[in-house]
Formats: structure tokens, sequence, C-alpha cells
């Protein structure tokens, strides 16, 4: 049986690269296009494909936020995020909404087909460029844990909010939703036993965060 695939990506070249690579394929079947995140959770529940293949970012939102409803409107599909994006943050986010594997577009070409063969057999599949970042950022992660309480993803919210940036200014440079910076927000001032922005700014200056490139 054919390896049913959806392709979710706002650039219509980049999608007929993809269809291109994988229509050589005999066990593969590309069954729908989607160019928004949305377009791609109706596709999902109309096509009910094996696998997708889903963009980071998108002009209507991240992909990584319709993780699960693309799961869940697909009845099961494994999700394979195809992106530029090569920070940790990313990959981790993109395991923690359900996607089985991750991959970076310049790999397309060489790794695509093993990636998608894998996950649609029920493995998981990292670049293995992205395993190696990913594996270090967890080491240093570990490290700073000891003496910061804040993740990474954290410290990056509480910067941006200590440089005066709204949640949904946030929430566009991150990539992620208004709800998800909220959320960081709120950890953050609990983790700290902070109440107030000044208060923030304050704990940002302290510990060389507004130094941070």
């Amino acid at each position: 049986m054919s390896i049913r695939v959806l392709i979710i990506d706002d650039h219509a070249v980049v999608r007929a690269g993809l269809r291109l690579l994988l229509d050589r394929e005999k066990d593969m079947e590309v069954v729908a296009e989607a160019g928004t995140a949305d377009e791609g959770v109706r596709a999902s529940r109309l096509e009910k494909p094996d696998v997708v293949l889903l963009d980071v970012v998108m002009p209507e939102g991240s992909g990584l936020e319709v993780t699960g409803e693309i799961i869940k409107a697909s009845k099961g599909a494994r999700v394979l995020v195809l992106s530029m994006q090569d920070d940790p943050h990313y990959v981790r986010e993109a395991f923690a909404g359900g996607a089985s594997g991750y991959m970076l577009k310049e790999a397309a070409d060489a790794d695509l087909v093993h990636a998608v063969r894998e996950v649609a057999t029920g493995g998981r599949y990292v670049h293995p460029t992205l395993g190696a970042r990913l594996a270090q950022a967890e080491v240093e992660e570990a490290r700073r844990a000891a003496s910061d309480p804040l993740s990474d993803r954290e410290r990056e919210v509480l910067r941006l909010l200590a440089l005066g940036h709204t949640n949904q200014e946030i929430a566009k440079q991150l990539y992620i939703s208004v709800r998800t910076a909220e959320t960081h927000r709120a950890h953050i001032m609990q983790k700290l036993g902070l109440g107030t922005r000044a208060e923030l700014v304050r704990y940002a200056l302290a510990n060389g965060m507004l130094d941070e490139s």
C-alpha cells in the first residue's frame, strides 16, 4: 500500500518540489497540498493521510500550534515537521506537540524519502545535525537548572518582556501563540517569585540577560 502524504507549506514552489521528490517513489502518494495551517487541518480531516509534512513558519500561524489538531482530524497521521528553523527549541516543541519527526528543508533532497518511511512505520526521525544540537542543549539546560530555574525559552521570553515587548510581539518573534507567551510569562513570575514588570526588568539586568544577542 502507498504511504499517503499531505504537504502543508505556504510556498507553492516548495510544495511542488516536495511533491516531485515523493512522486518518484512507488510506495508514496501525495494526496493533497495546503498553504496555511487551517487549510492543513481541513485537508487532514478530508484525506486522512498517513504522513503530514508540516512547515513551522506560515503567514496565519505556526504549524507547531496545530500539530495536535492535524493528528486528531486525520485520526492518527504521523507528522513530520519540515522546516528552516534549526533551533533545538523548535525540535522539542514539535515532539511535545505530537510530531514524529523533524528535519531541515535544506536536507530534503537527500533525506526526505527516508524520513517519511521512518515515521510512516511508527518510528521517529530527527536530522542528525539537529539531534546533536538537541543533545548538547539538554546537557547545557541540565547544568544551568542547578542555578537558574528558567528554561532557555523562558529566558528568551523574559528578555523580551524586559525589553518592553508585549505578549503579542513576543508570540510573533518566537513563532508561538499569544496564549503560549502568556503561559511562559506566568511560569516565569511564579518561578522567580516576582509580581511586576519592573521586578522582571531588574532581574534581567542583574543576570545579564539584556546583554544577550
